[in-house]
């Protein structure tokens, strides 16, 4: 079923038909060398990862990344051959998304389609994360403007699959019309303490899980289990939780604090709480 249906062309489901993860973004591949292996690991339900050299693409190709890209692309489609029973539940996901910097609307539609290029010439990007999302009636239109003529680029992009994702980083439930004009919201991303209360917009039943993704930082260990409960019961199909809450560096030396540049430190537990094939 396609959910970008102004472009007038049948795209994609978006290929999460079950939990799984989505990785909004972790350090650059030369600092997180192992962040970036454990998501080629056969196995894992991964649904995307973003790359985010510099707020985009950059200003050149990066080898690093474009090793990283690689990697993650050559586990896809060892997967989608089910070259071993485990990866055929990566087999629908494992994609690789650039990260367009919006700015909540102010940056140009110019700007932007140019930095989808250059992810696309550069990386082989199967679809887009726009990070910074606005979420009011007011800039739909500008937004729904520039999903179409991205879905047109993935759609006609001969060295890539035509077939996305786009994933708005909204951060918060928007207007209801997003909905509409890509095929993931990010509707939640902040702290556990806010997490463990927030209600879910009404709004959202009408939509499978597999069209929402919930990112929460400084989830304990001992709230692993409540914080998955609340993800499922706010039909929310992709998750990324981690212990880490951004106030302190994670690797100690280059002062990275933003609390999904790296994995949590229960990734093997979160790993196996999901678990390839298992249903949602």
């Amino acid at each position: 079923m396609p959910y970008l249906t102004s472009i007038g062309t049948v795209r994609r489901t978006g290929g999460v038909e079950q939990l799984g993860f989505g990785v909004p973004g972790y350090a650059h591949p030369l600092l997180a060398p192992t962040e970036w292996a454990e998501l080629t690991r056969p196995g894992t339900p991964l649904h995307w990862a973003v790359l985010n050299i510099d707020d985009g693409p950059g200003a050149r190709p990066d080898p690093h990344c474009l090793e990283a890209a690689g990697r993650l692309r050559n586990a896809r489609e060892r997967a989608v051959q089910g070259e071993t029973p485990q990866d055929s539940a990566r087999a629908a996901g494992g994609r690789l998304l650039g990260h367009l910097d919006l700015a909540f609307g102010s940056r140009s539609f110019g700007e932007l389609i140019a930095d989808a290029q250059s992810f696309l010439d550069w990386y082989r990007v199967d679809g887009f994360y726009l990070g910074q999302c606005p979420a009011g009636r007011a800039e739909l239109p500008a937004v729904r403007r520039l999903t179409c003529t991205l879905a047109a680029l993935l759609e006609h992009d001969e060295g890539g699959e035509g077939h996305g994702p786009l994933v708005l980083g909204l951060g918060t439930h928007p207007h209801p019309g997003y909905a509409e004009v890509a095929d993931q919201l990010v509707t939640f991303s902040g702290p556990w303490a806010d997490y463990r209360w927030s209600q879910v917009a009404e709004w959202t039943a009408a939509y499978p899980p597999e069209r929402f993704a919930h990112f929460v930082h400084g989830v304990p260990r001992t709230h692993l289990e409540e914080a998955m409960r609340i993800a499922r019961w706010q039909g929310a199909g992709t998750i990324f939780f981690t212990d880490r809450d951004g106030q302190h560096g994670w690797d100690g030396r280059h002062g990275q604090t933003d609390p999904f540049a790296a994995l949590p430190g229960y990734w093997d537990e979160f790993v196996s709480r999901i678990g390839p094939g298992i249903s949602e």
